[in-house]
């Protein structure tokens, strides 16, 4: 027989009181937190004091005008979001099973590969399970990791980076992700031949902006040439602008090589022949240990791995 002796069933803890500390910690203030959930302030305190007198910990800084969470504090809201983020996720699987369908998955996804990875792989999804809902956040990989932490994404393509916390998180590498300057159709660059980094360099540039990696190895590919980086510059990741500003101009931007080659397949743009070393690192599927992977989402990333092989030529091991 079990014996369940989880300190929270011990101390009784109640869902309001992790609804109360994330209310605290997004309203910063008591009235306004017992409002939100539809109590009274005394039954609000007393919630918070029974909750810190379990734990025998201070949660919460009380200020003259508000409260602030304490490291104490600052813990138990991060768990607490991710608790109340799965019991949603559970009613929303439930109540999609009552209806008939399969179930649900949230996946989050760098540009490149949802392009190229992510439609093959929901379409057999879709196929197989045409009840089961899918969702898609196309992203950076911050944001995204910062999502799958809240429980709100199930399963990434993205990076990881030196510093992110690792110690939960499950990672599979892909492939590097190789890129590729592009420019309008017609450009006048396009009829020359061997163009070198020195021929762009009085040239137009549409860069992703400062502090992300590529725009740091943009400007890094540059310097290893001897050469200060570009000065005419604009600086954004949204593809629709890009696009449609290249459209309208003689400049040149870089982008992932599966995302330049989609984009020249529908004639939107051109490639232009010029070596950018400023290659991406790996990009992977990303889960979390700690949790365990729904019914939809293991299908999902069951149908992630096989298209893997096709995409990439890389062979995963099953889920």
């Amino acid at each position: 027989m079990t014996h369940y002796t989880h300190w929270f069933i011990r101390a009784r803890l109640k869902t309001r009181q992790l609804l109360l500390i994330v209310a605290l910690a997004e309203e910063g203030n008591i009235h306004r937190a017992a409002q939100v959930l539809n109590m009274t302030q005394p039954a609000a305190s007393k919630l918070l004091k029974d909750l810190e007198d379990v734990l025998e910990v201070p949660l919460f800084e009380r200020l003259p005008r508000g409260m602030r969470p304490t490291w104490y504090g600052e813990t138990m809201i991060r768990h607490a979001r991710v608790a109340l983020a799965s019991l949603n996720q559970a009613h929303d699987e439930l109540a999609g099973l009552k209806a008939g369908r399969f179930g649900q998955v949230a996946v989050g996804c760098i540009t490149a590969p949802g392009l190229t990875l992510l439609p093959p792989a929901i379409a057999r999804v879709k196929k197989e399970h045409p009840s089961l809902r899918v969702s898609l956040e196309i992203e950076t990989s911050p944001v995204l990791l910062e999502r799958l932490a809240q429980g709100k994404l199930d399963i990434l393509v993205a990076r990881l980076f030196a510093e992110h916390d690792k110690s939960q998180l499950r990672y599979e590498a892909l492939v590097e992700e190789p890129i590729s300057a592009i420019v309008r159709p017609n450009h006048p660059m396009l009829g020359m031949t061997g163009i070198t980094l020195r021929d762009l360099l009085a040239t137009g540039w549409i860069v992703p902006p400062a502090g992300s990696v590529l725009r740091h190895r943009f400007d890094l590919t540059f310097q290893e040439e001897g050469m200060a980086p570009p000065i005419d510059l604009i600086e954004t990741s949204a593809l629709l602008f890009m696009t449609r500003m290249l459209q309208q101009s003689d400049m040149v931007a870089i982008v992932a090589n599966d995302v330049a080659r989609y984009y020249a397949a529908h004639g939107i743009v051109s490639i232009l022949p010029v070596t950018m070393n400023c290659q991406m690192d790996n990009f992977g599927l990303i889960t979390r240990t700690d949790r365990l992977l729904s019914p939809a989402a293991q299908v999902m990333m069951r149908s992630l791995k096989a298209v893997c092989q096709d995409v990439y030529g890389k062979r995963l091991e099953p889920v």
